[in-house]
């Protein structure tokens, strides 16, 4: 086994820096599956690289090993996660190592997968291969922290964010923007690392978004769209709407007439019928599990004032984004105030307050 007496060289950490940004481009990304980063060295040198492929196949390792035109006979191979050692839809990665040639493998963190966890490692010495863990296992193991909850809970890690005005509004018909665009491409690049998103039908017919991600480059990569719906009062002429189909967008509803389902159904969404509770709310559990089981890990909630406060009091944010403008917004017409300020600062202690150069606008993430 490996034991405290390994040591590592300042290359060997370098090596695994590469993994881990190579993983951290796929976050949100690659399916069921973790994002995992490979590099392979030999003498020194870079040889491959691999990340997981987008929806999860094929995993990094194999990318890594296929891509190289290099003999990989003596060389090492780095990775931010215990490689697989299962059958599944694909051959274990394992097999694929040994086959290679690959002379020692050094990984990051232990798989939390029981088909996997510590099983590769001992599956690769019995095969002669030199294994060491615990390479950069902190950095790491806080990237892994999304998809260690996935495996332990069987639900989604759920991301929240709202923006608030300096008057504590969240929305004015006369003023509608709150935030700058630098704040804005925060929230494009947080779209961008969730697989989906969440709003109610009431923010989908007031702002008619369409909550895509518009960093350059990124827009196939936008998250899978989640309304929230009790009687399917969705505006039908929205963009959401009129631009859904079965993978891309999920209304929860409770009731409903027929001719209003088949409406919605022949839009192409995929319509789930849900519980709700006698005040109107969804059981967000029931929704969690459900879109877990679609395959969605990483989700973001871009909610109003009511399904924000109702997630914070259960505390289903697993971490929390509040942007703060410094623009006052008018009163002057219809507006809503953001009341979960002291819900937030009381359920959810830690507090970090990020160092982007966002001009006089600010955002704080709390985390559970």
């Amino acid at each position: 086994m490996s034991t405290k007496k390994d040591k590592f060289s300042i290359k060997d950490k370098l090596y695994m820096e590469i993994a881990l940004k190579l993983a951290k481009a796929r976050h949100g990304h690659t399916g069921s599956n973790p994002s995992v980063g490979c590099v392979i060295v030999k003498k020194d040198k870079i040889i491959s690289i691999g990340q997981t492929s987008i929806n999860g196949r094929p995993h990094a390792e194999t990318n890594a090993i296929k891509k190289s035109t290099e003999n990989l006979n003596g060389s090492k191979m780095y990775l931010t996660l215990e490689p697989c050692c299962h059958h599944g839809v694909t051959p274990p990665c394992t097999n694929l190592i040994a086959k290679s040639k690959i002379s020692e493998v050094i990984y990051s963190v232990p798989d939390i997968d029981i088909r996997v966890k510590n099983k590769s490692f001992r599956i690769l010495k019995s095969k002669k291969i030199k294994v060491r863990k615990g390479l950069l296992k902190e950095k790491v193991k806080n990237f892994y922290s999304t998809y260690f909850f996935n495996r332990k809970t069987k639900l989604p890690y759920v991301t929240g964010k709202i923006a608030v005005s300096k008057n504590n509004l969240i929305y004015s018909k006369i003023d509608k923007k709150i935030t700058n665009n630098k704040a804005d491409k925060f929230t494009h690049l947080l779209r961008y690392k969730s697989d989906s998103l969440m709003i109610s039908y009431k923010t989908l017919n007031k702002d008619n978004p369409k909550l895509n991600c518009r960093l350059k480059g990124l827009k196939e990569y936008s998250p899978k769209r989640i309304i929230l719906d009790n009687e399917l009062n969705a505006n039908i002429k929205s963009f959401i709407v009129n631009s859904a189909n079965k993978s891309n967008t999920i209304i929860f509803y409770n009731k409903a007439n027929k001719s209003q389902i088949l409406k919605f159904r022949k839009k192409g969404i995929n319509l789930i019928s849900s519980k709700i509770d006698n005040k109107g709310r969804f059981d967000i559990k029931f929704v969690l599990k459900k879109l877990y089981k679609l395959n969605c890990r990483n989700l973001l909630i871009e909610g109003g004032d009511k399904l924000t406060n109702h997630l914070l009091k259960n505390k289903i944010f697993n971490r929390f984004y509040l942007y703060e403008s410094d623009k006052k917004l008018s009163k002057k017409s219809n507006y809503l105030n953001f009341n979960g300020l002291n819900l937030l600062k009381q359920k959810y202690k830690k507090k970090i307050r990020l160092k982007l150069n966002l001009g006089k606008n600010k955002i704080t993430l709390y985390k559970n």
